[in-house]
């Protein structure tokens, strides 16, 4: 990979809403070779979403969301990839990662409200052949997310400074 798609992909992954004529002056390209460069890496799914963080609680959306710890039986010759196969095409869930430590799989989830991933986890998830067991952390804050400070009073904290 070159540095030039280096650059873009950091500069992409910051901040989506860039122009290809806004990173061509940024990186001192040409902004075709950009946007080449662009639909490229869409074409190889090396950018896969271009994705906007809402802060739901701003707009009053009540949104609850959950971290769910998964242990499994890995099966032979695919270890854990079929169960996470299975977990990852719920919609409910928002993401499924492979763990080192105690548990396999942490599973992100979503929905209304705490009784609706209950009953996911209980009929859905835990039901899945070699899931062993299941332990639930809803999340009851979120102060940052994705690199961004969701409630930043920082400007509050500051000292007024006098002459």
């Amino acid at each position: 990979m070159s540095d030039a798609t280096k650059e873009i992909l950091e500069l992409l992954e910051d901040n989506a809403r860039l122009t290809a004529e806004e990173i061509a002056v940024m990186l001192d390209m040409d902004a075709a070779e950009v946007r080449k460069i662009i639909r490229e890496l869409e074409e190889k799914k090396v950018i896969m979403k271009y994705m906007t963080l809402v802060n739901w609680e701003k707009v009053g959306e009540e949104k609850v969301s959950a971290l769910i710890e998964v242990r499994i039986t890995p099966q032979r010759d695919v270890g854990f990839d079929v169960t996470a196969e299975r977990i990852y095409r719920f919609p409910e869930v928002r993401s499924v990662r492979l763990m080192s430590g105690t548990y396999d799989l942490a599973v992100f989830l979503e929905g209304r409200s705490m009784k609706e991933i209950s009953h996911f986890v209980s009929t859905k998830l835990a039901t899945i052949e070699g899931v062993v067991s299941t332990t639930t952390h809803f999340v009851l804050k979120t102060y940052k997310q994705d690199g961004v400070i969701l409630e930043d009073g920082e400007e509050d904290r500051r000292l007024m400074v006098s002459p």
